[in-house]
């Protein structure tokens, strides 16, 4: 009887201490409205828009750091715009042109968590695996639009987070 006890007890411990390590998308002013990615935790993600002057898709490319800050490491874009950074901002980084634009690569801003709203018009996305890293196009296999997750002008949170495996699996995931 105090085996049965003792596995109940660590079974239940098991499923609800917090080891699953994961990107979590959370609606910021309800975070139970939430999403979960192990794939962005692990190897980083690409958040992908519209911008709203020179009406060209930009990626900033996120990897995660230290345990649980985010880091943007890199961005491409076709043309300046308003909010593009400049490669003289941050000391070392590198600016090029590629056949797809241009590129500002070592970035190094590091953020405890990203917080950004749904566009109407941006159509803002997330992007997982090697070919989104690498700045590869993007398919339908590994880019989803998040108004497809949360309702337009929705403030959203990206953030690594440690949760529960009862949490993880109970919880939408992409």
């Amino acid at each position: 009887m105090k085996k049965l006890i003792f596995l109940a007890v660590f079974a239940l411990l098991a499923v609800n201490l917090p080891f699953v390590r994961t990107l979590s998308i959370s609606n910021r002013k309800n975070l139970s409205e939430r999403i979960y990615s192990r794939q962005g935790a692990k190897s980083g993600f690409v958040i992908s828009y519209t911008h709203s002057v020179n009406k060209g898709r930009v990626h900033d490319f996120y990897m995660p750091v230290n345990g649980g800050e985010l880091e943007l490491f890199m961005t491409e874009f076709v043309s300046y715009g308003a909010g593009i950074p400049e490669p003289g901002e941050t000391e070392g980084a590198e600016f090029y042109s590629t056949d797809k634009g241009y590129v500002i690569a070592n970035l190094h801003r590091r953020l405890p968590r990203l917080v950004m709203a749904v566009g109407v018009i941006a159509e803002h996305s997330v992007a997982f695996g090697k070919e989104a890293m690498e700045g590869m196009d993007f398919n339908e296999k590994n880019e989803y639009f998040l108004k497809n997750f949360f309702k337009e002008q929705t403030s959203l949170i990206f953030e690594i987070k440690r949760v529960s495996l009862l949490n993880y699996l109970f919880t939408r995931k992409i």
